[in-house]
Parts: C-alpha cells; structure tokens; sequence
C-alpha cells in the first residue's frame, strides 16, 4: 500500500511540475515535456486509464494556468480555446505509442519519443487546417496549398517538440530505470 502511494504521489507531482514548466515564460514554444509523459505513461503505468490521464491531466492544468495568465493580461495567448478538446485527444492518443514501447531500451524509446511528436504534427496541423483556423490566426485555404503551408507553418515547432521530446523522455525514462534499480538492489539487501 505504501509503494502504491509513493507511485500516485509522485505520478502526481510529475504532472504539477510537467504543467508549470510549460507555462515558464521564454520557454521555446513546442518546447515541452508532455509528449514525453504521453510515452512513459503507456510504456511504463500499468493501470491504461491511469496512463490517458496522466499526460492531459498536465496539459490541462497548465492550459487553466495560461488562461488565468491570458485574462490576467499577462500574456496574449489563452490557455482555452474553441476545439482545445482536441489537443486533450491527440495526447491522450499519444499514450498508444508508449503502448508499443514493449522493452525500455534506447532504441524503442528513442523511437517512441520521434513518433509520439511526429503524429501530433501531422493530425494536430490537419486539424488545424481543416477547422475555422481563422480563430487561430492562420487563415490558410482549404486546398492542397493551404494544407502545404499549415505544415510548414508548423515546422518550427515540430522540431523543437521532437528535441523536447527526447530530452524528456531521456530524464522521465533514466529516472524510472534509476529507481527501479534502487529498490532492486535495496530489495536484495534486505533479503
């Protein structure tokens, strides 16, 4: 029972310092770890509901402080929008990719963590695309030009999160190695 609540607590606070990292200002935009979270909690949490909850229970708490920041004058980008449930979607979607993640190694969570970033560009700008982007400021055409330049418009972005992504889902992983190997070892001490 304690084990248990050692795990939620920390789960917990992985997502508290995950949301107010993303509201650090200067931070560079796409610059984030919660594509890194999606990944871990499906590699790694055992219980799937808990692992959906995890990554778009930051994201939404970040997006309220953002939102509390915006009517604050603070900043000039909301934390919540029309059509923001489908962010919330795409992250918790991105969980499935931590799912495939069958052994934690380098190779399968350097992958993961490509992937994870790369679908959310494609069906994150599609969306954006294919929405009122209008609302959004981007006003692209709905044609095959107007969907081109969404995705470059993107790009920027997407490379930061791919980095992010990599570096997160290094500090979220090592740590979760670190530890397992702690309590291993503590574990054979006390046998």
């Amino acid at each position: 029972m304690n084990s248990s609540k050692n795990l939620i607590g920390t789960l917990l606070l992985l997502v508290v310092i995950a949301a107010l990292y993303r509201v650090i200002p200067g931070r560079p935009f796409g610059f984030a770890p919660q594509w890194a979270m999606a990944v871990f909690a499906g590699a790694v949490i055992r219980d799937r509901k808990w692992a959906f909850i995890i990554p778009v229970l930051s994201m939404f708490i970040s997006d309220l402080i953002y939102q509390g920041l915006y009517l604050a004058g603070a900043t000039s980008m909301p934390g919540l929008y029309e059509g923001q449930w489908q962010n919330y979607l795409l992250f918790g979607g991105l969980v499935l990719v931590g799912f495939a993640v069958k052994k934690i190694n380098v190779a399968q969570v350097a992958s993961a963590s490509v992937v994870a970033p790369t679908l959310y560009f494609i069906l994150s700008n599609f969306l954006v695309w294919a929405s009122n982007a209008e609302v959004r400021g981007l006003n692209r055409p709905k044609n095959l030009a107007g969907l081109i330049q969404c995705y470059v418009d993107g790009i920027p972005f997407y490379a930061v999160s791919i980095i992010a992504t990599l570096i997160f889902s290094g500090i979220l992983f090592g740590a979760y190695l670190f530890f397992r190997r702690y309590q291993q070892v503590g574990r054979e001490i006390n046998a």
